[in-house]
């Protein structure tokens, strides 16, 4: 079986404040096999837009450790170069955590779409904010 469509999500953390909440939810898409966990990159930018890229176990105590039962396939592929480029974006005193992940659940389907000779032109994903948003203007 070949490999699913791979995504980076950025997210930002306004005042430079992890918490423990994103990695359990992350465990529960590793351990259902909706996901394989590629990759994470934590950084932080201070209030002179000094910018830092943390490990792991350079986190604050308290947050730190739920994200260290997370089972990373590829350390490493998310790199200095990639925290350059968001850093460009991150408001100072701010921090970002990216995570990428292979769709393992499209897996199947990827595969099907080779075995059909066809080709994916374009793949669009619509942030839940988004979505969010329009269908409560059209209740």
């Amino acid at each position: 079986m070949g490999l699913g469509p791979v995504d980076v999500v950025i997210i930002d953390f306004p005042g430079n404040k992890f918490n423990g909440q994103i990695a359990p939810a992350i465990v529960d898409l590793v351990a259902n096999g909706t996901i394989r966990l590629i990759d994470l990159l934590f950084v932080s930018k201070d209030a002179d837009g000094v910018v830092t890229t943390l490990a792991i176990e350079d986190l604050d105590p308290a947050t730190g450790p739920s994200f260290l039962s997370l089972d990373i396939s590829f350390p490493g592929a998310l790199d200095a170069e990639d925290a350059e480029e968001i850093s460009e974006d991150l408001a100072p005193n701010s921090s970002a955590l990216l995570v990428a992940f292979e769709n393992t659940w499209a897996a199947k389907f990827t595969d099907a779409i080779r075995a059909s000779e066809a080709v994916v032109v374009d793949q669009i994903r619509i942030p839940a904010e988004v979505v969010n948003g329009f269908l409560e203007l059209n209740k």
